[in-house]
């Protein structure tokens, strides 16, 4: 059954509510995923915080020139799914899981980054990224660092500082 034009109109301004409250937003192509795979993807996106919705590409497109996203956009070919959320890379790291998991079913087509729109390498790239937690790691690792490089320093000179007061301790007697 077709869709009236107030349905449309409905799908339109809720995807682009979605596309500007979102941080990141990855559109991806799916082709010959079973219910099964497509329901597991959504509840395996869900559960990280990724919203997942598939969508018309008419739709799609009058909602992203609705939405002020600038640059290039990439070409929506295929069955499209937007995979949208807050954080800045965790919907492209976890769609690029799935795009791993179920090998050429599922594919990165592009995506948009604070309102500018990312094409299919620079997603990919976005995906790579470690996560905020390893992240906030590193960096703890790299402000440590220095510090414990001095304590080690000076502990090896106070230790340094006591063999030698013992041997002059046993000489004398």
């Amino acid at each position: 059954m077709a869709l009236t034009r107030e349905q449309k109109k409905a799908i339109i301004e809720k995807i682009t509510d979605t596309l500007k409250k979102a941080n990141a937003v990855v559109f991806v192509n799916f082709h010959g995923i079973s219910v099964a795979l497509a329901t597991e993807m959504r509840r395996g996106l869900g559960s990280r915080g990724v919203g997942y919705a598939v969508v018309k590409k008419t739709l799609a497109r009058r909602a992203l020139d609705a939405s002020g996203i600038t640059g290039v956009r990439p070409e929506l070919s295929g069955e499209l799914a937007i995979a949208y959320g807050a954080d800045d890379v965790e919907s492209a790291k976890a769609v690029a899981e799935f795009a791993k998991k179920f090998e050429d079913r599922v594919k990165l087509i592009g995506g948009a980054l604070a309102s500018v729109y990312l094409s299919e390498r620079e997603v990919l790239a976005l995906s790579r990224i470690p996560s905020r937690h390893i992240l906030y790691g590193q960096l703890a690792n790299v402000i440590n660092s220095p510090i414990q490089g001095t304590v080690s320093v000076l502990s090896g000179v106070m230790r340094s500082f006591a063999i030698a007061l013992n041997q002059i301790a046993e000489k004398k007697g």
